[in-house]
């Protein structure tokens, strides 16, 4: 099992590709494992000539679990007023330094960063905090911290709060499609075309409620990464939906408006998920992205 050893635990990833093209890193979203990674979606990033790592982020799918008392629904629900009142178990800070890990693990100086949703928050903190290791970077579905950008629909909120509750299989299961189908939007069904046809399967690898509560508390404390990210010249794609519920699309506005080399592309119908009939234009954004900034470097 491909797994590398940090200094809190063991993290699994795998890779597609050969070594010798341009390497990928993957950052997936809030209990995302990389099984939620589409085929389509890595396999057309390779097949443009270019290396996918992607791995289960720590707490979630095989990786390391953290095992600390995580906070409750009222905690976080206060934090998102005042991230002050909450000390998390651990940071987006501490998540991308877990990317760092993996990228000397795999022998690569850095990579073109792709980040979905906190997996976007994360290659933020990663390209703050160690800007050297991100090539490029395309955020999905994602935002700043900005208090005033990228608000959830009170429904989203409310949907996604279910997952943090211990269920049995079954019910967590059709919980987690329900949830799905609602992020995904009016557009695309989720459990047909989206991250929803994953549910069964995630649950059965490795579902952990409790670990969904400790990242949320990373997300919520981190605060507004505007100030960290201000004047970055890493090239920067934001890709948004302008029907998500979850992440509202002036979140990617926000970035790219936030660095120095950004740019912007919004995907009519396209909710919080990565459904089918979206994926090639969304490959097709991003290699061109990554293939124009490693001819820069």
């Amino acid at each position: 099992m491909p797994t590398l050893r940090t200094p809190l635990g063991d993290v699994y990833f795998e890779q597609r590709g050969s070594r010798a093209d341009p390497p990928v890193l993957l950052v997936h979203g809030v209990g995302c494992q990389l099984i939620h990674w589409p085929d389509s979606f890595l396999n057309g990033i390779v097949d443009s000539g270019l290396r996918v790592i992607y791995f289960d982020n720590r707490d979630c799918g095989l990786s390391f679990d953290f095992g600390a008392t995580p906070p409750t629904i009222e905690q976080l629900i206060e934090a998102r007023e005042n991230p002050t009142l909450l000390s998390p178990p651990y940071s987006l800070s501490d998540m991308a330094m877990d990317a760092v890990h993996l990228l000397n693990h795999v022998g690569q100086s850095g990579a073109h960063v792709v980040g979905v949703s906190m997996g976007g928050m994360i290659a933020q903190r990663l390209l703050a905090n160690h800007p050297e290791r991100v090539f490029s970077l395309t955020s999905i579905m994602s935002t700043t911290g900005n208090p005033d950008v990228g608000a959830p629909q009170p429904e989203a909120i409310a949907a996604l709060a279910s997952n943090f509750i211990e269920m049995e299989r079954e019910a967590a299961i059709e919980n987690g499609r329900n949830v799905n189908n609602l992020l995904g939007g009016p557009h695309y069904k989720s459990t047909e075309v989206g991250m929803g046809r994953f549910v069964e399967l995630a649950y059965d690898r490795a579902l952990r409620p409790a670990a969904l509560l400790r990242q949320f508390a990373a997300i919520v404390t981190d605060g507004d990464r505007r100030d960290v990210i201000r004047g970055s010249q890493t090239p920067v794609l934001a890709i948004h939906g302008t029907d998500d519920p979850l992440v509202a699309h002036d979140g990617s506005v926000d970035l790219v408006e936030t660095v120095d080399n950004g740019s912007l592309k919004l995907f009519d119908k396209m909710g919080h998920d990565l459904s089918e009939p979206l994926i090639p234009a969304m490959v097709k954004a991003t290699v061109a992205h990554v293939l124009a900034a490693d001819a820069n470097r």
